[in-house]
């Protein structure tokens, strides 16, 4: 991972509903959308919550209110097979795939398929025999914060760096798990400022409605964002609602590599394309009426007028005073 080229993932999580065909086209829209990674997510339900645990009051609302959160997830499983053609197809359309595991198999199934990365989801944070078992993978590790108070956050990066995973490996994402999360509930300071409490790489994960929130977060310096995204909002499923269609995805990656190209080095120099402009909107010292040769320059026959291809203003002082060497007509540059 490049702290100057921000790594875009599009994250079609749960939003294929359990149908594989839905899912391909959901990597031919990140594809699309120039995306660097399209994450999908890998889990068994039996494995991820008990039969009786709640759904997200979100999820409530975006699914039916009797079914329970084990009912909900098992018709979005992948299976073994399903994760293989995925892969295919992510090759086909040349874009990279991931996918966040939910329990410990499901990182066994990851390494077997050979994903080159583990993202770890906000849930996961305090999961330590989780934790461990990515860490000693040897692979990169993306970890999201959602929930997070930065005391868990330094706890989890301990777990991770003791258990294998360099440093310079790992990169903290900024998150907020309600989807959609309120502006007022983003505090995109915080990127920053785990930034400077742990010394890492870090990045954003976004569950706002649009795109200007994961824009903002790259002009702060986010090496990776990732986004939800769908083909349709008003598809039936948990995560849909929250989620970019298509087009705006496209919309999203293309404004955060304008803004990579616009943050540039931090050098303070004239640009290559604006360099011709400092003759036309520069100053030169001009006559500001006719000089006779033999007149002194002085404050009334000096002036400073356009073009900037004479001897600048800031040489004023310098010049007052003198001799004129030659006679000058009104608005006629004076000689260096």
């Amino acid at each position: 991972m490049s702290n100057t080229t921000t790594l875009i993932i599009a994250e079609a999580g749960v939003n294929h509903n359990g149908d594989i065909k839905l899912a391909r086209q959901l990597i031919d829209a990140a594809a699309n959308a120039g995306a660097d990674y399209v994450k999908f997510q890998t889990f068994k339900a039996e494995k991820l919550v008990t039969a009786t645990a709640p759904k997200a009051e979100y999820q409530k609302g975006t699914t039916g209110v009797a079914e329970s959160q084990y009912e909900m997830i098992r018709k979005l499983e992948l299976d073994v097979e399903a994760h293989q053609q995925l892969i295919k197809h992510c090759k086909k359309r040349r874009i990279r795939f991931l996918s966040t595991a939910f329990d410990l198999e499901s990182i066994d199934l990851l390494i077997e398929l050979g994903v080159d990365l583990f993202k770890i989801p906000s849930g996961e944070i305090t999961n330590l025999p989780y934790l461990r078992k990515i860490a000693k993978t040897g692979k990169p590790v993306i970890l999201s914060t959602g929930m997070a108070t930065l005391g868990e956050i330094e706890d989890a990066i301990k777990v991770l760096t003791d258990s294998g995973c360099s440093r310079d490996d790992l990169t903290i994402l900024h998150c907020n798990t309600q989807y959609p999360t309120p502006m007022r509930d983003v505090n995109l300071r915080t990127m920053q400022t785990i930034a400077d409490a742990f010394k890492v790489l870090v990045g954003y994960s976004d569950h706002t409605l649009g795109i200007e929130i994961p824009i903002a977060a790259t002009a702060l310096g986010a090496c990776v964002i990732e986004k939800h995204f769908t083909l349709d909002r008003n598809m039936e499923g948990p995560d849909h609602a929250a989620s970019l269609e298509p087009q705006e995805l496209k919309e999203m990656v293309s404004a955060i590599r304008n803004v990579e190209q616009a943050l540039g080095d931090g050098i303070k120099l004239p640009s290559k394309s604006e360099y011709p402009n400092r003759a036309i909107a520069r100053k030169s010292i001009v006559a500001a009426t006719s000089i006779k040769k033999g007149e002194l320059f002085n404050e009334e026959n000096l002036t400073a007028k356009r073009p900037g291809t004479g001897v600048s203003p800031m040489e004023w002082d310098r010049y007052v005073g003198q001799v004129a060497t030659r006679g000058y007509s009104a608005d006629e540059l004076i000689d260096a």
